[in-house]
């Protein structure tokens, strides 16, 4: 198809799995180490990148016509490879509509503008579904996503909207909208002033270790620790701002909101 990308370089696992999706996997030609959906992508494809380092002369060896790249952390690669002439586009979607946009604009660069959209309508009547369901929860419990662990850091903007749309009140609603993980960082003191009903774990390439939360000084009487609702998603499930978030990530939150719920006393909100 002449005039759209033949060979493309994915840096991240969100367009990778797009492509897959759209049926446009034969293009790339290489991937992020740190890719694991789909499967057969990190079977076949080769892997050129971690998340904030990559063998660039690895990349050049692929002779890409396009390396698609996620938000200022991956700057600095898209930078030297620009510098030898490649084309580069970043995308930094943080938000779920923003998610969706990225999608949209990936079938256009590949020349699958249906197929893509026919891609989001599913994907959108599955988050309404969430949402159908999410309404006949006994209450709304207050979440906290702890996306790391040392120092604290809350949620990232579209997790804490998949909580909204799984059935939860996100413990610090307004930080979502930092874009730099640093200023998302909260207190143990915050935390346990917040009071949540349900604590999520998801902390990058770790396992969450639910005594370790247990044993954090003053948060035996945090309502989540001492009715022991303590769960985990997956990092690689609910962190990458791509489908998996959109369809996994979001219905994983959603059945840890069930059970919290229905274990939960309604007096704790």
């Amino acid at each position: 198809m002449s005039g759209f990308p033949r060979r493309i370089v994915c840096l991240t696992e969100e367009t990778t799995e797009t492509l897959y999706l759209l049926g446009e996997q034969d293009r790339i030609v290489g991937i992020s180490g740190f890719t694991v959906r789909p499967p057969e992508a990190r079977r076949d494809k080769p892997k050129v990148s971690a998340f904030t380092s990559a063998k660039i002369e690895k990349i050049l060896a692929l002779k890409p016509d396009l390396v698609l790249g996620f938000s200022n952390l991956q700057a600095d690669i898209a930078r030297d490879l620009i510098r030898e002439g490649v084309n580069v586009l970043v995308f930094n979607q943080r938000s779920v509509d923003e998610i969706f946009e990225m999608m949209r604009a990936l079938g256009r660069i590949v020349n699958a503008a249906e197929r893509a959209e026919a891609l989001l309508s599913s994907i959108k009547s599955g988050l309404d579904a969430v949402v159908e369901s999410a309404a006949a929860l006994p209450f709304r419990p207050v979440v906290f996503f702890e996306e790391w662990m040392d120092p604290l850091i809350s949620g990232i903007r579209w997790v804490e909207e998949l909580v909204e749309i799984a059935g939860g009140r996100p413990a610090f609603p307004t930080l979502r909208f930092e874009h730099d993980a640093r200023n998302r960082i909260v207190s143990h003191e915050q935390v346990i002033q917040a009071n949540p009903d349900v604590i999520i774990g998801s902390w990058c390439g770790r396992k969450v270790s639910f005594d370790q939360i247990r044993g954090r000084p003053g948060w035996g009487q945090i309502h989540a620790v001492a009715s022991g609702n303590l769960y985990e998603v997956k990092s690689s499930l609910i962190l990458q701002p791509g489908p998996a978030a959109l369809t996994g990530g979001v219905r994983a939150i959603h059945e840890i909101l069930k059970k919290a719920t229905s274990q939960s006393r309604q007096s704790s909100v």
